[in-house]
This record gives C-alpha cells, structure tokens and sequence, in this order.
C-alpha cells in the first residue's frame, strides 16, 4: 500500500509524521471520508469542497489548490490499482512548536492521503437492520465545536462509541445538551412518519453530511416529504422506519432503537427504495479514476 505524504507516494510503514505535528498534538486539523466505485469517485467535488470550509473554517490554509487536490486523490488511487476503496484525506496544521497557538506552526499544514478498505458493519444489518442504543455522552455543542467543522476533534464521537460497545451493539444515538435527537457517532439519522422523512438540522450538532443531502435530494426526487426537524427517542420509538447515512456506512437501515422494535422491526420500504437508489447512484456517477 502507498499512501499520499506531502507530495510523495511512501510505502505504509513509512507514513510517518513529525511528533510536533498539530494534527497529533492537539487535533488541529480537518478531514474527509471519500468512497469509490467501480473506478469513480462519488461526490468528489463535493467533499474538498466540505474540506476547504472547514479549513477555512479553523483558518486553516490548504496546502494544495482544489485541482491539485483532487490531482493528489486520483495519483493515490492509481498508484494502488483500487477501483473500490476507502479515501481518507486529512490536513494538519502542520509542524510547530509546543503550545495551542497555531501560529507556532512553522511549516506549512501536512496532507495525508489514505486509500484502503473499510467495512463498518457486517452486511447481515443491511439486510436485516441495525441494533442501536442511545448513550449518555452528548454532542458537542456547536457553540463549541462546530459540527460542519470536519475536524480531527473526535472523542466526542469515540466516546459514545465506547458507550456502545459496553452495550454490546455497533453504533449509537447521540442526543444534543437539550436532549434532541443529533445524530450517531459516525452517521446521520433518519426517521420515516407517515410518509414524510425527517433528519435533525444542523444547527443542533449534526454534522452536514454529503450522504444525508444526496439522500434527502433522491427522497424528494421521488416525491416523499423529506424535512429537518427536531425530534426526540420517544419519536424513534413510535417511526415507522429509521435508518443511518454515511460515507462510510452508505444507507444503513434500522430495526431496534434501546431494544425497542423500529415499526415492524424490519427495514422499511422507504427505507430499502432509497437505499437501492442511493447504490444506483454510487454506480453510475463520479470522477473517473
């Protein structure tokens, strides 16, 4: 495998950076998920787009031009024969000094590039639904953290995620400081009532997910009511159907929320319509390799 390191193509073992990177020492930095299939990119735009506002975001100045960028991406791909993989593309702060000031960095920001594989849940729960519980840890406040800031800040996330595993389930709902409905620890969250399809806004601490706009977008394209609303476990409890969006996790139904069953306990047929859409999308659109 190689990996994209600051303009060079380096083996694995040899993707290294500098102990003094900001990215390690304080999380300063920002990050994109990318997926590919059958040799294209999906929504490739869209995500440097995402990278570049929360870099600007942090001001945080981007080392590479949007087309080098995606110049870079493309090489990474190439340089490893993946067709189908996994893009993970972070941007540090780069190398400086010790202390929180950005300012002692002294080097331009770190770009890291990282095609792989990734398998978040086992393919049974899309076929039968995930089991999710809701958790203590709550989401960060946005007046503190940002959540359409794609930072390297996430032990918020991780901690919720602990909370799920002592649960014995793979994923968790995470509620905002007043007790709404936000999102996972790693997906966004949708619930379907009588037709109509309703997701937290974004103002609440759900970050601004490319998987939920292009499935928000498809809902509405096939005529199904789709809004951003604030709701609360008890209307998980009583939805139809529920399901998780994701770059990494794509359209995940859902079948059990705090072991409650999630309408007939089984993937809805909202649900499943848009999931084949969604794959449909992944196949037939994207940058080509």
């Amino acid at each position: 495998m190689k990996i994209y390191l600051d303009g060079k193509m380096v083996e694995k073992a040899e993707a290294v950076v500098s102990v003094f990177d900001h990215g390690l020492l304080y999380g300063d930095g920002v990050f994109e998920g990318i997926r590919t299939y059958n040799g294209r990119v999906f929504k490739l735009d869209e995500h440097l787009s995402r990278l570049e506002d929360s870099g600007r975001a942090i001001m945080l100045a981007m080392p590479l031009s949007r087309e080098e960028m995606k110049k870079a991406v493309l090489d990474t791909l190439r340089v490893n024969g993946l067709k189908d993989a996994y893009i993970r593309l972070v941007v540090t702060r780069g190398v400086g000094d010790l202390g929180l000031d950005p300012r002692k960095c002294h080097e331009k920001g770190t770009v890291i590039i990282i095609t792989d594989k990734i398998n978040l849940y086992p393919e049974e729960h899309y076929h039968n639904g995930l089991e999710v519980v809701t958790v203590a840890t709550r989401r960060n406040l946005p007046e503190a953290v940002n959540p359409k800031i794609k930072s390297l800040n996430y032990l918020n996330n991780i901690l919720a995620k602990i909370e799920a595993n002592n649960a014995g389930v793979l994923e968790a709902i995470m509620l905002s400081a007043d007790g709404w409905v936000a999102e996972c620890t790693g997906d966004n969250i949708f619930i379907v009532r009588k037709g109509e399809l309703i997701t937290p806004p974004t103002h609440i601490g759900a970050l601004d997910g490319i998987t939920r706009g292009t499935v928000m977008g498809l809902a509405r394209k096939f005529g199904i009511p789709c809004n951003e609303a604030l709701f609360t476990r008890y209307d998980i409890y009583n939805a139809d159907e529920c399901f998780l969006t994701g770059t990494a996790a794509e359209v995940i139904p859902v079948s059990k929320v705090d072991t409650r069953p999630i309408g007939t306990g089984k993937p809805g047929p909202i649900t499943l319509k848009l999931v084949e859409a969604y794959k449909g999308l992944t196949r037939s659109e994207g940058v080509p390799i």
